[in-house]
């Protein structure tokens, strides 16, 4: 239970849930890329050392690797590799030519819950899916009273403008001529 919250709250806080996009895309590089040299590496691995109390400074318990299936990039860069861990994280991933990929995380939370994650990588950029992203508000949605009340200021402004009635600014923001 412990191996679970720890390894939980370290990939929440390192996970696309509250990331801005660019900050998602560089922590997927760096998950892909530290994932690519542990591809890379001949030698199985047969365990990781799961995340520690961030004040002790060190790892946590070794968790076995209960499978390790990798196909290594081909002549045309398809590859696969699927790993999973005896405390229940599981991860699928595959990628061809042109860089594209597409791929699956899951785990589940201390509490029971099981949380998915779906991925495509290709050249419309990075495309997750999970009911545990968050969902921006349907469009459209009510614009507040203030803000109406100043579009409507400015176009009345416009209007006056154009009557003749309002000087336009001028263009430049130099000192008022005497």
């Amino acid at each position: 239970m412990r191996r679970e919250a720890s390894f939980t709250r370290l990939y929440l806080s390192h996970s696309h849930l509250s990331a801005p996009c660019n900050t998602c895309n560089m922590r997927t590089f760096v998950m892909m890329a530290v994932l690519a040299l542990a591809a890379a590496d001949k030698r199985p691995l047969t365990t990781y050392g799961a995340p520690g109390p961030a004040s002790h400074g060190h790892q946590g318990p070794q968790i076995a690797i209960i499978r390790d299936d990798r196909v290594h990039p081909d002549a045309q860069g398809l590859y696969s590799l699927n790993l999973e861990t005896e405390d229940g994280i599981v991860r699928q991933e595959s990628g061809g030519p042109g860089g594209s990929q597409q791929g699956s995380v899951s785990f589940t939370f201390p509490d029971g819950q099981v949380f998915d994650l779906k991925f495509v990588a290709d050249e419309g950029g990075y495309q997750p899916q999970s009911s545990y992203l968050p969902v921006a508000p349907e469009f459209p949605h009510p614009i507040p009273q203030f803000v109406l009340d100043q579009i409507a200021f400015a176009a009345q402004e416009d209007a006056a403008r154009a009557r003749g009635e309002i000087r336009s600014p001028s263009p430049s923001y130099g000192a008022p001529s005497k």
